[in-house]
């Protein structure tokens, strides 16, 4: 678990999605600490970008709770990732729930998470819980550096399959279920370098407000989760050496960035009903003491 003292050591991705398997240290995606209490026993939950840092995390946590896991990952690139997560889950998910399947997908696509979303239910036979993680981001100091292409790419990855995927899900979802959509604290107080992304970051939180005030009436909750500066691979992905080994984190409240495990237990919160039955078109904060007023 990090600590004040942490201190990363310089690394740098040249693609992404980064990989998590080569990062230093490993984010931490376990906590011995964590207690689970069945939760989420009988639930089907699906996790886009489930293969790395906060999905990985997520899934982690869910499998512990009692639910039976399916995630997304990027062929090719997080391939290794996706099997350590597999190994992960069979580990951690109980008796009564069914082996976890990984979905090799890019979810920009319509048709794409429509797949993804056939082949959780054909396997599985509903969805309980979406949780919509998948992004990408990239570093540019100037807004015309923010070309067409990029621009779209960007949409595609980080909102535009928030969309996709919820109303192929919906048709799978019964009264109870939930979605919970990762934004991040860019969304509430802007990213001068992460202009784009950040900007898909608020229309989640608009997305998110809207889409649980047009599922009120069906008993489908819909909530989302801000994280601050977390130690995943989209950090040696998008920034230089130097700032990472130097700045990531510190400049929260706390200090220090982060890990996904973290994070993770406000997605439990939020699929539980036991919890959260109270509560929809909201966003929890687990930012290292940012305040956002929102």
């Amino acid at each position: 678990m990090a600590t004040d003292g942490q201190k990363f050591p310089p690394q740098k991705q040249d693609a992404q999605p980064g990989k998590q398997h080569v990062m230093d240290p490993i984010p931490a995606a376990e906590n011995q600490q964590y207690k689970p209490s069945n939760k989420l026993e009988g639930k089907v939950a699906l996790v886009t970008g489930g293969d790395s840092g906060i999905g990985q995390a997520v899934c982690n946590c869910f499998a512990l709770e009692g639910a039976t896991v399916a995630f997304t990952y990027v062929k090719g690139q997080e391939d290794k990732d996706a099997k350590d997560t597999l190994e992960l889950l069979r580990q951690s998910k109980s008796a009564e729930a069914k082996d976890a399947i990984a979905i090799a997908a890019d979810l920009g696509y319509d048709d794409n998470c429509k797949r993804v979303v056939d082949q959780v239910v054909e396997r599985f036979g509903r969805i309980d819980i979406l949780v919509n993680n998948a992004a990408e981001q990239h570093k540019a100091c100037s807004v015309e550096e923010i070309d067409e292409e990029r621009l779209e790419r960007v949409f595609r990855t980080n909102i535009f399959s928030y969309f996709f995927m919820a109303r192929h899900a919906l048709k799978h979802m019964k009264e109870g279920s939930c979605i919970i959509n990762t934004t991040s604290v860019n969304a509430y107080k802007g990213n001068a370098r992460l202009l784009d992304y950040s900007s898909t970051k608020g229309a989640i939180v608009a997305f998110t407000r809207g889409l649980a005030l047009q599922l009120v009436n069906k008993n489908i909750r819909v909530n989302g989760v801000a994280p601050g500066p977390i130690w995943t691979p989209l950090i040696p992905a998008s920034f230089d050496e130097e700032e990472i080994s130097a700045n990531f984190g510190k400049q929260v409240p706390m200090g220090r960035a982060g890990q996904p495990i973290e994070i993770a237990p406000s997605y439990v919160f939020l699929a539980s009903n036991v919890d959260s039955s109270y509560i929809t078109g909201q966003v929890l904060h687990p930012n290292g003491g940012v305040i956002v007023n929102a």
